[in-house]
């Protein structure tokens, strides 16, 4: 038991080590990577580093895989070194059995990221869309996914005006809304026009709207009377569709929590919810991924020092745990896509990773 809570308490100072320089790294470089996104707004250091900080639990998220793999390799590469695994198979335990401990912590830490570091990961990052849009066009631009549709928000010299759409058709080229409501505001007043449309496509700096009807909501005007339908109609916009479709196929914002009701209204707004699908089973198998990559980096570390090769295991072991990220991300893809099955999208790189690497561990250690 002694070994054991010592094993886990060497894993854990080298796991907290490691996040804490590669999150240093991190922020430093995504701070000037702010710097020049932002230039041509003339934002603060203070602004600046808010929107960095906002972007850390996601980077700490997104690099947890690799922190987990170099920290196991980095505590086995040090045991074996200092002999305390000779020591360890020379009171009879063996090493399979010595890796109970950091495989356990590898669990907890999965487990505190789904049911933690999830949900702050999605409110800052919100936050951030949020404030990196506020910056940008001065808070004229948003956009909401629910179970009543979409809406989106956009403004320009003239006024804003609200979208609602009750679906979503578009393809890999192209934004198309269905069952097309706009409300046009006038700047700092109140409602002047009232737009309903079959579709709305956008092309440009334009949306083209098919079989509109407008409502001028002018004061003393009976808005039906003056009602002008049109077969085809452009209206200029300040979205596009990079950021559209950014807002529409990012789940990183919505919390493990809320996914499940979120797909559900998606699903009855006849949205596709497939990667919405994935994600959550992918969080889901996060603590599963970690135990993989632990037991990736004992795989070739967990062996004397005077056997030499050391570099050359540790550079194996690095690449394997990156082919398995690759691997798992193709997956998730493909399972987006429809390609394979949500569940097989998400749950079978793990398994299939901590499958290959106990094999590699049986064979080392039982030859």
């Amino acid at each position: 038991m002694k070994l054991d809570l010592y094993y886990a308490r060497r894993f854990l100072q080298w796991f907290l080590i490691i996040c804490a320089v590669l999150m240093t790294l991190v922020v430093l470089i995504d701070l000037n990577e702010q710097v020049r996104r932002f230039d041509a707004f003339d934002l603060s250091a203070g602004q600046l580093l808010g929107l960095t900080l906002l972007n850390a639990p996601a980077a700490l998220s997104e690099f947890l895989p690799l922190i987990m793999i170099l920290t196991t390799i980095v505590l086995f590469v040090g045991l074996a070194r200092s002999s305390e695994l000779v020591v360890t198979r020379a009171i009879g335990r063996s090493g399979i059995r010595a890796l109970a401990a950091p495989v356990l912590v590898a669990a907890l830490i999965g487990v505190l990221a789904v049911s933690t570091l999830n949900p702050i990961v999605a409110a800052t990052t919100n936050r951030y869309k949020s404030l990196a849009e506020t910056y940008r066009t001065g808070g004229a631009a948003a956009l909401s996914l629910s179970g009543e549709g979409l809406w989106l928000r956009q403004g320009s010299p003239q006024g804003q005006s609200v979208i609602h759409a009750s679906g979503y058709g578009g393809g890999s080229d192209d934004i198309v809304l269905h069952g097309v409501t706009i409300l046009a505001y006038a700047p700092g007043g109140g409602p002047i026009r009232r737009i309903v449309a079959q579709s709305a496509m956008l092309d440009g700096e334009d949306w083209v709207l098919t079989e509109a009807k407008v409502w001028h909501l002018t004061a003393g005007l009976n808005p039906e009377k003056s009602a002008v339908t049109h077969d085809s109609l452009r209206l200029p916009t300040t979205l596009t569709q990079d950021r559209i479709r950014d807002r529409l196929g990012s789940a990183d914002g919505i919390s493990v929590y809320d996914l499940p009701t979120t797909i559900r209204e998606l699903a009855e707004a006849g949205f596709s919810t497939k990667r919405y699908q994935v994600w959550y089973q992918v969080e889901l198998a996060r603590p599963l991924f970690l135990i993989a990559m632990v037991l990736v980096g004992a795989a070739f570390t967990m062996r004397h020092a005077r056997f030499g090769g050391t570099g050359l295991a540790v550079l194996a072991a690095v690449l394997l745990g990156f082919g398995l990220y690759f691997i798992r991300n193709f997956a998730q893809i493909l399972g987006e896509n429809g390609q394979i099955p949500v569940a097989l999208a998400a749950w079978a790189p793990p398994f299939a990773a901590i499958l290959l690497t106990m094999g590699l561990l049986l064979h080392a250690e039982d030859g």
